[in-house]
């Protein structure tokens, strides 16, 4: 049996509708196009993880799209068979970072480093690409560093320039590298969780490359394949997410374009990250944390068909555990909710098939999406505070990657008697 076919077994037994997309069709790697591609996951047809409906849209049938995931074993690229629109993904955004105080603090942080590291002044300049509600790029600022920040999100570029953060509502690539280029060439350019979103992967590059020519450094973060791997981070595959990095991969994506990865850090945000310092291959070279972490992916297996097969493997196990403690509780008679209307929120629940039979609603902290409902299963979200109205007695913790700052958040809850069950990396109840 192939490994495509392989995994269309273990798809079958998820349950899950059969995706749109045969595993069969040919679809070159987004990195270096090789043909063919190995099948990993089929996770169905999929609504869009942050198309939350309204109560006048629930009525509507909601859009769904494949979400198959591949591994390249030419270049080691994990990535989605097809790809939705960006201008249908990102135009309007309803995810706010500056509502997670975790990555505000996140931010900070480097941005505080790079200021030092750098000797950042007024003559500088920041780029944040993907830059969101200006998270980031307002530590810069405040410390008088001048910035500039790109997202195609207009309600969200809107909002920060609204807070002084200038900001243009594009999507990056060569001609818009080349265009800013010409009038400054950045120190600093941040590239926080958005090369996963890319569907040109080498024209983005090329145009990260184009901006740092010779002289800036990029700050690249991505959410860790191993990570995902390891601990059955099944969740963080849906749709905006359409590649998923190792270093090996990242590495050779960057070599391709003439950039050389000078330093890696594993950090924990987003349950397991990479952060990379990238610059030009004529001026930096790959340190020996670099080399380190390439070998261990050798070790661990980063080009071997069984890693992936393995990870497909355990997301079945977890689905039969989760459900089963989920259908222990309701028999008891407890009443169940969720927190966090994630992204991974939306894969979770439609992936295993968790919806209103089991839990009564889902709270979110992001009054943008309050009074919306999930995808696919239509629960209603919530403020937090209904926690305290409702008093579930457990709640699925959705969110689980934010999960020590939403536990503080809830302590009120906590010592009401409320419990909550985190689902990743193995169900457990809290």
């Amino acid at each position: 049996m192939s490994a495509s076919e392989a995994s269309t077994t273990r798809s079958s037994q998820l349950g899950l509708t059969e995706s749109p997309t045969p595993w069969g069709k040919r679809v070159p790697c987004r990195s270096c196009a090789h043909l063919p591609l190995d099948g990993v996951l089929s996770l169905g047809a999929q609504p869009l993880a942050n198309a939350f409906s309204s109560s006048l849209e629930l009525a509507e049938a909601e859009p769904v799209y494949p979400l198959d995931l591949l591994f390249c074993p030419a270049c080691s690229l994990v990535q989605l068979s097809s790809s939705v629109s960006p201008e249908l993904l990102f135009r309007e955004y309803r995810y706010f970072s500056s509502v997670i105080v975790s990555l505000v603090e996140h931010a900070r942080q480097i941005a505080q480093r790079m200021v030092r590291e750098r000797q950042l002044g007024p003559e500088a300049l920041v780029i944040e690409l993907a830059s969101n509600d200006g998270y980031l790029l307002q530590h810069y600022r405040d410390a008088g560093v001048p910035v500039l920040g790109i997202d195609p999100a207009q309600n969200i570029a809107a909002v920060a320039n609204e807070r002084g953060i200038p900001t243009r509502a594009e999507f990056f690539g060569p001609e818009l590298a080349r265009e800013l280029a010409g009038r400054q060439r950045p120190d600093v350019v941040h590239a926080n969780n958005v090369l996963a979103h890319v569907p040109d992967l080498n024209g983005f590059v090329e145009g990260l490359g184009v901006l740092l020519g010779d002289h800036g450094t990029a700050v690249v973060e991505v959410p860790y394949l191993k990570r995902l791997l390891d601990d059955c981070e099944f969740d963080t595959i849906y749709h905006e997410h359409i590649c998923y990095y190792s270093l090996t991969a990242l590495e050779r994506l960057f070599a391709r374009h003439g950039l050389a990865i000078e330093n890696v850090e594993q950090i924990p945000i987003h349950g397991g990250s990479l952060r990379v310092f990238v610059g030009s291959r004529d001026t930096v070279r790959a340190g020996a944390a670099v080399r380190e972490m390439l070998g261990e992916e050798q070790r661990w297996g980063v080009d071997g068909a069984a890693t992936y097969q393995h990870f497909s493997e355990q997301v079945l196990v977890l689905k039969d555990e989760l459900l089963e403690l989920l259908a222990a509780r309701k028999r008891e008679g407890a009443r169940l909710a969720a927190y966090g209307a994630a992204a991974k929120g939306s894969t979770l629940l439609n992936t295993f098939g968790i919806g209103r039979e089991t839990l009564e609603f889902v709270a979110d902290a992001s009054p943008h999406k309050h009074g919306r409902y999930v995808p696919g299963v239509a629960l209603p979200i919530v403020a937090p505070s209904q926690l305290l109205v409702s008093r579930p007695d457990y709640v699925l913790l959705l969110a689980w990657n934010f999960a020590e700052e939403i536990l503080e958040q809830q302590r009120a809850f906590i010592e009401a008697g409320g419990r909550f069950i985190i689902p990743i990396p193995e169900p457990r109840i809290l």
